[in-house]
């Protein structure tokens, strides 16, 4: 898990989060979604460095903590490279992985190395043979922007249609083919 949704669940857990996002509706539904995972045998990797600024902004002040030390203030704006280093290990064998936001706030350089980590990450699989499939407006861009975005095996701005399509719904649009 990246991005701003890693904070709820870090705040899940109980650590401070400083000023980052963070959606205390979702505090609980965080805590369920870590209970299923630990009866099923699954493992959820969250951050375990993050790289945190005093201000929204290209210029702040920025460090890399970690994750269960955020300081007061200061917010999480990407991943740390402690945090890269483990994704590639445990995407390294992967067949298929889906990538559905990227992780921190690539627009601004300070904040951009761990959705660009990832995203080296994803184009190696794929020359693995892995299968790739980036969904999301955001996504699309930082791997546009990374010059990688060619080489996975499928990329689509729609993230939350794609979201809906893993999770069994009916599209509207694929609806309507079927009334042709």
């Amino acid at each position: 898990i990246g991005g701003g949704m890693v904070f709820t669940f870090l705040k899940a857990k109980g650590l401070n989060v400083g000023t980052s996002l963070c959606e205390d509706d979702f505090l609980e539904t965080a805590k369920e979604v870590m209970a299923k995972a630990e009866e099923l045998g699954k493992e959820i990797i969250l951050p375990y460095d993050i790289v945190v600024a005093d201000n929204f902004a290209a210029d702040a002040n920025v460090k890399v903590v970690p994750a269960y030390d955020i300081p007061d203030g200061w917010m999480g704006l990407d991943n740390g490279p402690l945090t890269t280093a483990a994704q590639k290990e445990a995407l390294s064998e992967c067949k298929t992985v889906i990538m559905n936001g990227p992780m921190g706030v690539f627009e601004l350089e300070p904040f951009a190395k761990g959705t660009f980590g990832i995203v080296d990450i994803l184009a190696d699989i794929t020359k693995d043979g892995a299968v790739t499939i980036i969904g999301g407006g955001d996504s699309v861009a930082a791997c546009e922007q990374s010059g990688r975005a060619s080489e996975m095996s499928h990329i689509s701005t729609g993230g939350g249609a794609s979201l809906e399509l893993l999770e069994g719904k009916v599209l509207p649009g694929v609806a309507a083919l079927a009334d042709l």
